[in-house]
């Protein structure tokens, strides 16, 4: 199945979800749960803890349907959000009931081990960019919404976009340079 037709299918099940509909819950689970449960393993990184979270996730994934927009993000990309905040909330909330036990050995570590990969802040920070970038991306005009997110979620080149939405080049290019400076200055004041 390619991705359009996967998004597709996505896209409707995520409808009847926004409905109340429990079959359609069970159908976007049996095809999403795979790998939203690894992406909540490589957050949490114990599978006990990753079950936890798919199903906690799986519940605000069927609370939060309603508010699902398919022009701003693929639906995978959304869910996959959905559960990697959950993912971070419980780390914080693990990280917070042993704070006071870890907290010395967290620091002595911290000067011993350096590493580049992406510590539990690092990946909370990154969440809230995540939430911050959707705030702002609400704020631009439709038409800005939609080349920004498909120029840079689907990875389409202006050309291709032109092509897709049936629109000169020019324009394209003029709404994504727009819309990328409307999001700087947006983001700018969640800095």
């Amino acid at each position: 199945m390619n991705t359009d037709t996967s998004d597709a299918l996505l896209i409707a099940l995520l409808e009847r979800v926004a409905q109340q509909d429990d079959a359609a819950l069970k159908v976007l689970y049996r095809q999403c749960a795979p790998k939203l449960y690894g992406l909540a393993l490589r957050v949490v990184t114990h599978r006990d803890w990753a079950e936890d979270v798919l199903q906690e996730a799986f519940l605000s994934i069927w609370r939060s349907a309603p508010d699902y927009r398919a022009s701003l993000s693929p639906p995978m990309a959304w869910m996959g959000l959905i559960v990697r905040s959950r993912g971070l909330d419980m780390l914080r909330r693990r990280t917070a009931d042993r704070s006071h036990v870890t907290q010395e050995l967290d620091e002595v570590l911290a000067d011993t081990l350096a590493s580049d990969n992406p510590t539990p802040m690092d990946t909370a920070q990154a969440s809230e960019q995540a939430w911050a970038l959707h705030q702002c991306l609400g704020k631009l005009d439709h038409k800005q919404r939609e080349v920004v997110s498909l120029a840079y979620v689907r990875d389409l080149s202006h050309g291709e976009l032109a092509q897709q939405l049936s629109l000169p080049l020019g324009t394209v290019k003029t709404w994504i340079r727009r819309g990328l400076d409307q999001l700087r200055l947006c983001m700018a004041r969640f800095a």
